[in-house]
């Protein structure tokens, strides 16, 4: 799921909320809060204002 969300956001291009990351993988939003904490966890995604998420590098 992690690797899911990542790739959204990648192809996003730009900051996103965890509920558009969900609509856009047709998953519940809780599972894609579940692996946005993973991986702020693991430093792969960072939080550039509030609710909003995107890849660190």
């Amino acid at each position: 799921m992690e690797d899911k969300v990542l790739k959204a956001m990648q192809d996003a291009g730009k900051p996103v909320r965890p509920g558009d990351v969900a609509k856009a993988l047709g998953v519940d939003g809780k599972e894609v809060s579940k692996a946005i904490d993973a991986l702020k966890k693991a430093g792969k995604v960072h939080s550039p204002k509030r609710c909003y998420y995107e890849p660190t590098a």
